[in-house]
């Protein structure tokens, strides 16, 4: 939805501050209810939970779909979140209970690539759709896939004879949960709008710690847990964790990021954006099978390093000069899509495959979670970043263009007049250069030197974001030689 964003913000005629919460919302929800829905859908049978969930998406997708106005749109986006939030685990574990232990590997090493390489294809399906099709369809588009997954799931689901686990549900403890990632969720979405140091922000996180520390008193003395502590006892299980946190933030910035310079700077439509994306959805596509099938003679932890390691180069690569050339911007993406393929093909068979029942279950929620929790982290450290460097070099840009324009021979009127210019156009949310034919040569040759100069000083403001990674991309690739062979739990 994000490269559709600009589209539905003018054709809803709000702006995209507003339009923006059409993916906080989703966001919100589905990290504060995957783990509480996913244990109620243990309670009442899987199967029947599973299809409740699907059901909810699809009535979520056409509501959005059908949406005259904001409003309406996030009431749908919530039904959808709510939805996916109940489906994403429970596929999980639905497609893990279908094989017998001798095959539970592959299987789980399946079920990574299909998400890693889903998380990639958005924004090129995105704006394929929106150019083509309508923003609507970005919906629509659920719909068949909603029905033929309820009328598999009526064929081929032992709905009637579902055995269902009659438990105690831990009630503080998902209350807690909700108010800890809710919290958490709002926090960083909201942070740079409201500012990092503005009350409402710190009201977030407080609320966030405190709630995390009673949740965490809670399930250590809770008989049924929502969430069993013993997971985070296991330190393949923990460390895994914080990888798959980092490496979908990586992929996330890169795929959030890379769009908007393609939009905003380079001046490129969300078709043309979303295809130049492309090829970091094809190498997950390409790589992340071959990770997964190759864990049968390299160890995982050296698969996950050589990922991190190759993720790191592209974005080197990104930091120093990619950004200039189309080519050498789909050749470093392709690098960042071919490291997180090596990563999304083992991660999960090392976080879950030695986990069974209850603990298999939880694992597949809490790494749902997690996915999640790298995204938002994305957006809060990347666009926050990436608004505080455009507006330095947007500082520095009208310090030289004022500059370039007193050394003009002109009168001072129009000096005046030619920088208020300049001041308004810079802060437009897209930069577009200035038709100079019909300009004197003098002022011509001067706003193309000014204009080029803006386009090199906004164009390092996304450099700086890569080559600021690059330590943190390196330490993932030590962190995940600390990874042995899965423990059993």
């Amino acid at each position: 939805m994000n490269v559709s964003l600009p589209t539905i913000s003018n054709a809803l005629h709000v702006g995209l501050d507003d339009i923006s919460w059409a993916l906080n919302v989703y966001l919100i929800l589905f990290a504060a209810l995957t783990i509480p829905l996913t244990r109620l859908a243990e309670v009442y049978g899987i199967q029947k939970g599973f299809l409740l969930g699907v059901i909810l998406f699809g009535m979520g997708s056409i509501v959005s779909a059908a949406a005259p106005a904001l409003n309406i749109l996030l009431i749908g986006r919530a039904i959808q979140s709510i939805g996916a939030a109940i489906v994403f685990p429970l596929a999980m574990t639905l497609a893990i209970s279908l094989v017998n232990d001798d095959h539970r590997t592959g299987m789980i090493g399946i079920l990574g690539i299909t998400q890693g390489i889903v998380g990639a294809l958005g924004p090129t399906i995105g704006g394929i759709v929106t150019q083509f099709l309508g923003w609507r369809w970005i919906f629509l588009i659920n719909v068949p896939l909603v029905i033929i997954m309820l009328v598999l799931g009526m064929i081929y689901l032992t709905l009637k004879h579902e055995v269902q686990h009659k438990q105690r549900l831990d009630v503080w403890g998902a209350i807690l949960s909700i108010i800890f990632l809710s919290s958490l969720s709002i926090g960083l979405i909201q942070g740079r709008v409201w500012g990092w140091h503005a009350w409402l922000t710190i009201t977030c996180f407080g609320l966030s710690s405190m709630s995390f520390i009673l949740f965490l008193i809670v399930e250590q003395r809770s008989v049924n847990p929502m969430v069993p502590l013993q997971l985070f006892k296991n330190r393949v299980f923990s460390i895994s964790a914080i990888i798959i946190i980092l490496s979908n933030l990586f992929l996330v910035a890169t795929t959030v990021i890379l769009p908007t310079y393609f939009t905003s700077i380079a001046g490129f439509d969300a078709l043309h954006a979303s295809l130049l994306v492309a090829p970091i959805s094809l190498a997950i596509f390409i790589f992340s099978p071959i990770s997964g099938f190759a864990q049968a003679i390299i160890q995982p932890k050296w698969l996950l390093t050589l990922g991190f390691l190759i993720m790191t180069c592209g974005y080197l690569w990104l930091a120093n000069g990619a950004l200039v050339n189309q080519t050498q911007t789909i050749l470093s993406g392709t690098m960042v899509g071919m490291g997180y393929g090596l990563i999304a093909g083992p991660i999960l068979v090392i976080a879950a495959g030695s986990l069974h029942g209850k603990l298999l279950t939880a694992s597949q929620s809490v790494t749902s979670v997690l996915r999640q929790v790298g995204a938002m982290l994305a957006v809060a450290i990347f666009i926050t970043s990436l608004y505080g460097n455009l507006a330095l070099s947007k500082k520095q840009s009208q310090s030289y263009a004022e500059s370039s324009v007193n050394k003009l021979a002109i009168p001072s009127e129009q000096k005046i007049t030619m920088i208020g210019k300049i001041a308004h156009k810079s802060h437009d949310d897209h930069f577009i250069q200035t038709d100079t034919t019909a300009l004197p040569r003098e002022i011509s040759d001067s706003i193309k030197d000014i204009e080029i100069h803006t386009t090199v000083l906004l164009r390092s403001s996304f450099e700086k974001l890569y080559a600021i990674s690059v330590p943190f991309l390196l330490m993932c690739a030590v962190l995940s030689l600390f990874l042995k062979e899965k423990q059993p739990l």
